[in-house]
């Protein structure tokens, strides 16, 4: 597939490398002398970046860096740094090392895959990172959903309940809500063949020192696996989370 290049994307790029790589603040009439820009789109990027807080026009008229990548920095941080812990503290459980184990994190209303731990099992369903899929019908993300509230919920989907991807996937707010349920008294979600028939997944959530659901994880199994093996992997899959959740500075009202 192709990528498609967006001009102003290009040239918002452009602009900000410039900022970054100097060691003065720039003005506007230099940053279009400059990358050779017209001034006046050169005036509407710098002006959109101010309105975010991407960059910042001092007394002189002069653009730094703004306070808004700090913000993006940290949020890629975070990501990485659970990505990180997932990848070394699954070895500890060998039971979730015999099946794939997924790493997601909700985003307007979809899950995104950002890590796997694979096995060779036919499971018919492609994880890998960057994929996504509504996350009503995921384990992870029925999970994250759970920590939420029922409004928060139903303003991700104000377009309209996502269609089912099977004849199993819950179909409107009312199931959801019946599932979210369970997952509270739980902690531990079921996706029963929603995104692909014949797979079933356990999942869970991982929250940050905030308490707040920053991503969930999930073991996948054949349709005929999981009776057998549901209660030790869950009991796994949440003990792993609870680790996950101590490193990244969580603290549980029973611990306090």
């Amino acid at each position: 597939m192709s990528l498609t290049a967006v001009p102003a994307l290009d040239k918002t790029f452009q602009i900000l490398d410039l900022i970054t790589d100097s060691l003065q603040p720039l003005t506007a009439a230099y940053i279009a002398k400059e990358l050779k820009l017209p001034r006046s789109s050169t005036h509407n990027i710098l002006q959109s970046l101010l309105a975010k807080h991407v960059i910042y026009k001092d007394a002189e008229n002069r653009f730094h860096l703004g306070s808004y990548l700090m913000y993006w920095a940290g949020k890629y941080e975070q990501q990485q740094g659970v990505i990180q812990l997932f990848k070394e503290l699954i070895v500890q459980y060998p039971i979730l090392l015999q099946h794939t184990v997924t790493l997601s994190k909700l985003d307007l209303g979809e899950v995104v895959f950002l890590a796997c731990h694979e096995t060779p099992a036919p499971l018919g369903f492609t994880f890998r990172a960057g994929v996504r899929v509504p996350a009503v019908f995921s384990a992870t993300g029925k999970a994250m959903l759970s920590t939420l509230s029922m409004e928060n919920i139903k303003s991700m989907y104000a377009a309209g309940f996502p269609a089912p991807m099977t004849p199993r996937g819950v179909d409107n707010f009312d199931g959801l809500s019946v599932e979210l349920d369970a997952i509270r008294d739980s902690r531990i979600s079921l996706d029963d063949g929603q995104l692909r028939e014949g797979m079933y997944c356990l999942g869970t959530y991982i929250l940050n020192a905030s308490g707040n659901a920053i991503a969930g994880m999930a073991v996948s199994f054949l349709q005929g696996e999981y009776d057998a093996k549901r209660a030790e992997v869950s009991a796994a899959l949440i003990g792993l989370a609870e680790q996950m959740e101590q490193r990244l500075g969580f603290c549980s009202n029973e611990a306090k």
